[in-house]
């Protein structure tokens, strides 16, 4: 017969931690399904800084214009006399979307004005400039 000291715990007890590590696991899922992530043009530009900068974050059409004035639309270069065609095409896949214009800073600004009248043209409502804040 086994004597046990009196106070002595048994070596069974503690806490079991399997539970939390479900929770844990279960969160970190939820976490990655419902993260959404911006999508960036396929060009590398400088945004002019803007203190009335708001965040979008829906499903949007992005339109990059390059300092040389080349307007790209996921990572294809578009001419802008077929501009309003892909955005119409664009828009057609996803009625809600808008379009933001990604205008390098160096950027003509009658181009990125074009841009913006054959985005309205293509019949999308919300048209705005992506900038960033200072």
């Amino acid at each position: 017969m086994k004597i046990r000291r009196h106070g002595a715990l048994p070596d069974d007890t503690g806490i079991d931690l399997t539970p939390m590590l479900d929770v844990i696991f279960i969160m970190l899922i939820f976490f990655i399904v419902t993260t959404t992530f911006v999508r960036e043009s396929g060009i590398k530009i400088n945004r002019p800084a803007a203190k009335t900068a708001v965040k979008q974050d829906q499903a949007n059409i992005l339109v990059a214009i390059s300092p040389t004035g080349e307007i790209w639309i996921d990572k294809k270069h578009v001419d802008i006399r077929s501009l309003r065609a892909v955005i119409q095409k664009l828009k057609s896949e996803n009625p809600e979307a808008a379009v933001i214009i990604q205008a390098d800073r160096d950027a003509r600004a009658g181009l990125m004005v074009e841009a913006m009248d054959q985005a309205r043209l293509a019949g999308v409502r919300d048209v705005s400039v992506a900038a960033t804040r200072p």
